[in-house]
């Protein structure tokens, strides 16, 4: 399965759960991002051992690009699904935030411009 990236802003961080077991002791922290989509989700993330720590820098309102991998596991005949965060950083600001600035700017990616007059684009 390729690598699966989900961006959003961070608008949850959940307790850590930390526990021991045959192979040592581990931490376990959820978190949940809202996608920037037309119409967002919001997607519970989760989180182990050192990665837990990684997720310790960021704030509430942060843009996260996240790597993750999904996993599905049987228990008791119920299927239960993963999706475990292997890669946390910032995301690009200019990709995942609409500025309400009205300067002039040459990136113009992720902005639709209306008007009442007729122009004259070439595409």
């Amino acid at each position: 399965m390729d690598s699966i990236i989900i961006e959003g802003r961070l608008v949850q961080i959940l307790s850590a759960q930390e526990g021991q077991s045959t192979r040592g002791a581990w931490k376990k922290q959820d978190f949940i991002i809202e996608t920037t989509e037309q119409y967002p989700k919001k997607v519970c993330i989760c989180c182990w051992n050192e990665k837990t720590d990684e997720l310790s820098k960021y704030q509430l309102n942060d843009n996260l690009k996240v790597s993750v991998n999904i996993e599905s596991r049987e228990y008791n005949s119920k299927w239960y699904t993963d999706i475990k965060a292997w890669r946390i950083e910032q995301a690009n600001a200019e990709n995942s935030v609409v500025s309400n600035d009205t300067s002039p700017s040459d990136d113009v990616s992720g902005v639709s411009f209306t008007s009442d007059e007729n122009d004259d684009l070439p595409f």
